[in-house]
């Protein structure tokens, strides 16, 4: 999903063996005549969908890597409808089940992703905007080892959005992103974003992704929960072409995010383009 921009955390196996444009009155000095009728606000379609395709440096959920620092390729696409329902869907490329595949620490890997979100978005008070919805990660053909969780995760969430900020919660009902017992665990996050001219908007999060539980002495609370850190750009090309970049880094114990010699979680520039249609 957009994301601001990655998923998973997949250390455990390791340690353990997303301008008003005013509008411009030109009044003519003229004789005294009647004033124009204003011309009506443009009603909001009733059904809106927007497709939107993505190239991105590496795909990064919560700070940590999803394709193991290498390029990826992503698919959106976005249901509205007036009332303030939606539905949407996410498909990008990974590579971190292969590598725990090659490991030997999944029985099955995956090559996508393919998220599942539905929710409802509807203002509280002037202003503030409140978001309700459920998201499924899903990674086709993926199987677990025994004694471990699928990949699979389910999450239940909520945010609120006032002038240029945005905090949201989100739960997991089960196993989390092939942690074990991990039921509970949760990501909080505060988003800012603000047009600071005319199509550039500066971006930045600061989030902690907290994990529940533990599995034959490992400790996923001690050993897996982490803080994100994010501030970047994106510039609005026109005619649905969007760049940006930004920088992320997480505080997350290295040793358990560290797969086939790369560190998941270390800081790092992410640059992506995207077109929306």
């Amino acid at each position: 999903m957009r994301k601001f921009a990655p998923r998973l955390v997949p250390a455990t196996l390791v340690g353990l063996l997303s301008l008003p444009i005013s509008a411009t009155h030109v009044f003519a000095q003229a004789a005294p005549t009647a004033a124009p009728a204003a011309a009506p606000a443009p009603e909001t379609p009733e059904h809106t969908v927007v497709p939107k395709v993505s190239v991105y440096s590496e795909y990064e959920y919560r700070g940590i890597s999803q394709t193991s620092e290498k390029p990826a390729l992503q698919l959106n696409l976005d249901y509205t409808h007036a009332s303030g329902f939606y539905l949407g869907a996410f498909v990008s490329n990974i590579k971190w089940l292969k590598d725990y595949k090659d490991l030997g620490l999944v029985k099955d890997s995956s090559p996508v992703e393919i998220d599942l979100f539905g929710g409802y978005k509807f203002e509280v008070v002037k202003d503030v905007t409140l978001d309700v919805g459920f998201l499924h990660y899903d990674y086709p053909g993926a199987k677990a080892i025994p004694k471990y969780p699928k990949p699979n995760t389910n999450e239940i969430y909520i945010g609120a959005t006032y002038s240029f900020f945005n905090v949201k919660y989100s739960y997991s009902t089960g196993g989390t992103f092939g942690v074990p017992i991990s039921k509970g665990s949760s990501f909080i996050e505060l988003n800012y974003s603000q047009e600071i001219i005319p199509k550039l908007t500066v971006m930045a999060q600061l989030a902690k992704q907290k994990y529940k539980g533990s599995f034959e002495g490992f400790n996923n609370d001690r050993e897996l929960t982490y803080t994100v850190y994010k501030v970047g750009g994106s510039y609005d090309l026109g005619d649905g072409w969007t760049a940006g970049g930004y920088y992320k880094d997480t505080d997350a114990k290295a040793v358990n995010y560290t797969v086939k010699g790369r560190d998941w979680s270390k800081g790092r520039l992410v640059a992506f383009v995207s077109k929306s249609f």
